[in-house]
């Protein structure tokens, strides 16, 4: 058999400088971009190199620049649609400033995350964007932030680390939306969350999750303007499989006095939840209102389309990424973090309870949803 038909072996930096009539010296700085070389070699080079189909050998180049030009990135949980959508982000921009970027997923799993990030610096990653899984256990990203390695943290703040956080601080945009389930005249409002505890929520829990902390927060901040007792026995925590959301969603439904709102801290919640109340034979909203974070394609195509609390996802993953080349290439943002806002958007699937006794302050009997959009930068005033 010919020759030809063999593989054909890779190209050399030795080949490119042959093919542009330079040392392979000065060809291995021009392809790596390092070091005095003129202008007039790079341009031989370059195009040697175009011509001849030339990779580089991404591990020699780390080796003479001390840079992989590569980025790792932890999330919880990459079926949820939010971190896809922000995982777009990071990977759109860090392409475009010429980094690759290594995924990792952790089921929002402590271990699974410590070992992650360990794993990606021995693989050398320039730098790292994280979604911790406890805002309280950080020590592992104390140490790599000790260390000097640039470390971006996506969605969730962490107790005591001054680092870069990219989020949506949703304390005020969780009040606004309670306080309009409020002036409808819903008091029974329930809130479900995947975050992991150790028992059942109470008012002496210690939510270990600057998103879900503030998402209660804003809810029990609504309640209290209003003169009305917090629902804790409505928040469920430990949402695991969809099973265990659909069982969670049925209880709530079912209880003596049972939940007249529901809550979904995400999308993948959402579908569960949506499921069950629909395997009860209830309607949405005349038996039970339903609102979620996030705004996603298939919320305008459900019968009636969701009211969403819309984050900008796509653009914190943008706003990650850019934050952490920054860091890498030793430069500040001219301008800062971007400030990042959520919206109430509604839709159809929130109306008033259906049996709605005097509750007192803040029952509005009798009007009808008001259609509007609600920013959190007026969550107070």
């Amino acid at each position: 058999m010919s020759s030809n038909n063999s593989r054909r072996r890779d190209v050399t930096v030795a080949d490119v400088a042959r093919a542009a009539g330079v040392s392979k010296a000065q060809a291995a700085r021009a392809l790596g971009n390092y070091g005095a070389v003129s202008d007039d070699v790079r341009e031989r080079v370059l195009a040697a190199a175009e011509e001849l189909s030339y990779r580089p050998n991404e591990l020699a180049r780390s080796m003479n620049t001390g840079k992989s030009h590569t980025i790792g990135v932890v999330v919880g949980d990459i079926e949820n649609p939010h971190f896809g959508l922000a995982t777009r982000g990071i990977t759109d921009t860090a392409k475009k400033g010429g980094y690759n970027v290594i995924l990792v997923n952790t089921d929002e799993e402590q271990d699974a995350e410590i070992d992650a990030v360990q794993v990606l610096l021995d693989k050398r990653v320039d730098g790292l964007i994280v979604a911790p899984a406890s805002s309280a256990e950080t020590q592992h990203l104390q140490r790599v932030y000790e260390t000097g390695r640039p470390l971006v943290l996506l969605d969730r703040a962490a107790q005591g680390l001054p680092v870069e956080t990219i989020a949506v601080n949703t304390t005020g945009i969780s009040h606004v939306a309670t306080q309009y389930l409020l002036d409808l005249g819903h008091r029974r409002v329930a809130f479900i969350s995947t975050l992991k505890a150790e028992s059942p929520f109470s008012e002496a829990t210690q939510v270990d999750s600057s998103q879900i902390s503030e998402r209660l927060e804003g809810m029990k901040r609504a309640f209290s303007d209003n003169g009305l007792p917090f629902p804790y026995d409505l928040v469920r925590l430990n949402a695991g499989d969809a099973d265990s959301i659909r069982n969670i969603t049925r209880e709530l439904l079912s209880l003596p006095d049972p939940a007249t709102a529901v809550v979904a801290s995400d999308g993948l919640i959402a579908l569960s939840v949506l499921g069950a109340v629909q395997e009860l034979g209830l309607s949405i909203p005349e038996d039970v209102s339903f609102l979620m974070y996030d705004d996603f394609a298939w919320t305008r195509l459900t019968t009636p389309p969701l009211t969403v609390i819309a984050q900008p996802v796509y653009d914190m993953g943008v706003a990650a990424a850019t934050a952490l080349i920054h860091q890498i290439q030793g430069r500040k943002s001219a301008n800062g973090s971007p400030v990042l806002e959520a919206q109430l958007i509604h839709r159809g699937s929130v109306g008033p309870p259906r049996a709605r006794p005097n509750h007192g302050p803040g029952a509005m009997d009798g009007d009808a949803a008001p259609d509007y959009i609600l920013s959190s930068a007026s969550e107070l005033s």
